[in-house]
């Protein structure tokens, strides 16, 4: 199959950043979408509500709030062709701190869906993973070094190993995508390029941990959703795989400082720190097995893709331009 056709598919973390958007692309292209999201309190929850408010008013969407870690979970996958699981704790600070969360979250809410799909009989699993599996470095391909950084790396990539399990002893199809940095309107607010634009945009200082030296691998948010369908629609190339995921440009936190300052037309006032355990140096996703197995092209510019951030923040701000 190289196109998927109309189908029931269940996204969670529907009211995330990412999912928000994925199930918007779903559903305009006809699918029927359960959107998954349990409000954990990570972030304030009217922000994840204000996600939801374009996809409530879709019809062939319906949102069901479920606890991934408690909840029953079959009768929300009946029927679905396909999960795509976003649900997770994020965020690398915390992870030191609340490991008991993190652990829940993205250890056990994730081993109880896959056995919520092996019940279901769901054809596929699509699990969203991350580049901080790799560790403080992560600028190889898929089969490069797997040494986690941080507690919130190692929950990820135990998920990772949890797919593979099901995958192993049940038949469970899943496919792996490594997210790299991914950026874009509704960026959750504890990311460093929205505080760095609210802080522009409301005056404030901006806390840089580190030198500004770090790298990052910037994947605009339609480049992602592009990626993920393209997993979706693949199966013979994508089943059983494992992808990077990442934008085409790769720029320093003090370069993303100078561009944001040029789209607000503000200057940055720093406030310096060391930088924090766990923090990634460098990234820069290697793409070329996601590029031959499924055909994927990021195309958004860095600087076009954070003027669009800059100004979905401002609407929100009613800061004026």
């Amino acid at each position: 199959m190289t196109q998927a056709t109309q189908a029931k598919v269940a996204v969670t973390g529907a009211a995330g950043f990412i999912g928000s958007h994925l199930a918007e692309a779903l559903v305009r292209e006809g699918h029927a979408v359960t959107g998954v999201d349990c409000f954990v309190p990570y972030y304030d929850r009217a922000v994840k509500a204000s996600n939801l408010a374009d996809l409530q008013s879709m019809s062939g969407f319906r949102f069901v709030e479920t606890d991934l870690r408690t909840d029953a979970l079959p009768p929300v996958l009946d029927g679905c062709e396909v999960v795509f699981h976003l649900a997770a704790m994020p965020g690398l600070v915390r992870s030191w701190t609340d490991l008991d969360l993190y652990s829940s979250c993205n250890i056990l809410g994730t081993q109880r869906l896959l056995e919520a799909a092996r019940e279901a009989g769901v054809k596929r699993v699509i699990y969203v993973s991350t580049s901080s599996v790799y560790g403080r470095e992560a600028t190889g391909p898929e089969d490069a070094d797997l040494r986690p950084f941080s507690p919130y790396g190692i929950t990820k990539l135990a998920g990772e190993h949890l797919c593979q399990a099901y995958a192993d002893n049940y038949g469970l199809p899943y496919t792996i995508l490594r997210y790299f940095s991914v950026y874009g309107p509704r960026q959750r607010p504890d990311m460093a390029y929205h505080i760095l634009i609210r802080a522009l945009l409301e005056g404030r200082p901006f806390p840089m941990f580190g030198d500004g030296s770090q790298s990052r691998s910037n994947t605009f948010v339609d480049d992602i959703v592009q990626a993920t369908l393209l997993a979706w629609r693949k199966p013979e190339a994508a089943t059983g795989e494992t992808f990077n995921v990442g934008g085409g440009e790769v720029i320093t936190l003090a370069e993303a400082v100078a561009l944001i300052e040029d789209l607000t037309g503000r200057q940055a006032v720093i406030e310096r720190g060391p930088a924090r355990p766990g923090d990634q140096m460098h990234t820069r996703a290697d793409i070329g097995k996601a590029r031959r197995l499924l055909g994927y092209d990021p195309s958004t510019p860095v600087r076009e893709g954070l003027a669009r951030q800059v100004a979905w923040q401002q609407a929100r701000s009613g800061v004026p331009a």
